[in-house]
């Protein structure tokens, strides 16, 4: 550990600091966790580490202190790490508004929607004033500078990547894998999740479709979720160490629950890592049961982590309107489309079943998108450009969308608790005459509740005041547990992750690969990359 310790700018030299970059063979392989837990690793041993993911494709973000938006991924990474969350950490984020479109976030700040095509290129790709790709050079220099005045600043940077690093039809606009790793000159770790099957034929698969250039910086395998012995994997390890000419640096066992918070997905991920996916008992007489309508593009799904940490809590999606009878608290949560979500209830069924639970005193909860769908009335050119379009009608409550997307931290009092939240939204509410009471920035009708905060149900007496209101209205005998504490719960999630990296990795090898870089020597895999890609 002393080779790492004092190598960053953190004693004042100005030296660049470690670093290594955490590929996967797919999507949700788990490089976000091993990411994660190889921060929590370092954190605990002393060294100053911070994580960076170049490129980030999700609508579950964060508002970082100085008011830059970034993943919620990078930010909990942060958190593993013991550090401040930056916009450094995720240069490029793209939000997506539809199956063909994203909107650009740049170092914190939209900057444009583009489509696909018109961000990573192609033939019919749109003019270059309406893509990034013509920057790409540019962006590419842009993340470059970042990961390095991360890596002047700790002593090692750990950085995430996208997707995989095989995907030959988007390498030659490359900025997250193969092509920020020959830049910076960083090795990396392919992560396989073996629990789909098929892992060694992915790891050599993955290694054999890149070209020679890209293959010296691949320098290790990990194996994520095995089932197990572990000792019966070890046959296929040496198998594809003699194929590949690189070890495997770890077998990390199947848990459940050890996501953290996740770019795509729906799962709630702190209930089933606490609880192991089973609701604790309640602290009162009976359960409280919330339905999350799983509208379109749904945004920051995590707000509801901290309700099922709850003990008794059970928190589900729905997406039919009987799925809603048995709730006692029905959550509209945001949304990358307010007006496409508003369609999908009216579609479903849903509005009307959440009008007559309105109706009936049974609660209802919107954050952000889905308090903008609780209003009378939307005024839309930016997000959806549908114009006037009708909400719900349950909150006496106007939005006009701005084209300045506001990006905040905001701290206040409710129910008569202190409250932080954070705040992303192109949407301004205008609040009318008729509420009952003032809710954070939104308000009160009935049962009925409604606010921008992303976030705020993580203040723990705050969450405790408003799951009374709500078993209350409900008619439920339900008491939140006085000892939830859910910061002390996100820290326990992050140390099993570091816990399953000092325990189930080779962690002297790791170290080596932070600290020494790109191994020299390392076997060419034929056929590599076709076509001469990059």
């Amino acid at each position: 550990m002393s080779g790492i310790r004092g190598k960053g700018g953190t004693d004042g030299s100005g030296a660049r600091g470690g670093g290594l970059l955490v590929a996967g063979t797919t999507s949700d392989a788990g490089k976000s966790v091993v990411t994660a837990g190889i921060c929590r690793w370092l954190a605990r041993k002393g060294v100053s580490v911070a994580p960076f993911k170049a490129q980030n494709m999700s609508l579950n973000s964060f508002v970082t202190r100085e008011g830059a938006e970034i993943g919620r991924a990078q930010a909990m990474q942060a958190a593993a790490a013991r550090v401040e969350p930056s916009a450094l950490m995720n240069p490029v984020l793209l939000k997506p508004g539809s199956d063909r479109s994203s909107q650009v976030v740049l170092l914190g700040k939209p900057v444009g929607e583009l489509s696909a095509r018109g961000y990573f290129g192609g033939p019919g790709a749109p003019s270059p004033g309406e893509r990034l790709s013509a920057g790409r050079e540019a962006l590419l220099g842009t993340v470059t500078e970042c990961l390095e005045e991360l890596r002047s600043a700790h002593d090692a940077v750990i950085c995430e990547g996208a997707g995989s690093p095989a995907e030959i039809n988007l390498r030659r606009t490359d900025i997250v894998n193969m092509g920020l790793a020959r830049t910076a000159g960083l090795p990396v770790v392919v992560v396989g999740d073996i629990d789909r099957g098929g892992v060694f034929a992915s790891f050599f698969g993955t290694t054999a479709l890149l070209s020679a250039a890209d293959q010296r910086h691949v320098a290790a395998y990990l194996v994520n979720k095995f089932r197990g012995d572990a000792s019966l994997l070890e046959p296929g390890l040496e198998m594809l160490r003699d194929l590949t000419g690189r070890p495997t640096v770890g077998v990390l066992p199947f848990a459940h629950g050890l996501g953290i918070d996740e770019e795509d997905g729906l799962r709630v991920s702190l209930r089933g890592t606490v609880r192991e996916s089973v609701v604790a008992p309640p602290y009162g007489a009976d359960v409280l049961r919330i339905a999350v309508a799983a509208v379109p593009l749904m945004s920051n799904f995590t707000d509801v982590d901290a309700l099922a940490a709850e003990p008794g809590v059970i928190v589900r999606f729905v997406d039919r309107p009987e799925e809603l009878a048995d709730a006692d608290l029905v959550v509209l949560p945001g949304t990358r489309g307010t007006v496409r979500a508003l369609e999908w209830l009216r579609e479903r069924g849903l509005a009307d079943a959440i009008a007559r639970r309105a109706a009936e005193g049974r609660p209802v909860l919107g954050v952000c998108g889905g308090f903008q769908a609780l209003g009378e009335r939307i005024e839309d050119e930016v997000e959806s450009k549908a114009g006037t379009v009708a909400g719900l009608g349950l909150l006496p409550v106007r939005v006009r969308f701005a084209a300045e997307k506001t990006l905040a931290r905001p701290v206040g009092e409710a129910l008569g608790e202190r409250v932080e939240g954070y705040e992303i939204h192109h949407g301004v509410a205008e609040l009318l005459d008729g509420a009952e009471e003032p809710f954070l920035d939104g308000c009160r009708v009935g049962s009925v509740w409604g606010t921008h905060w992303h976030g705020s149900l993580e203040s723990d007496g705050f969450r405790r005041a408003f799951l009374r209101r709500v078993a209350t209205a409900a008619g439920r005998a339900f008491v939140p547990a006085p000892d939830t504490r859910f910061g002390e719960l996100r820290e326990e999630q992050l140390d099993r992750l570091g816990d399953l990296i000092e325990e189930h990795a080779d962690t002297d090898a790791l170290l080596r690969l932070i600290e020494e870089g790109v191994p020299e020597g390392l076997p060419f895999v034929p056929p590599g990359a076709p076509g001469g890609t990059t």
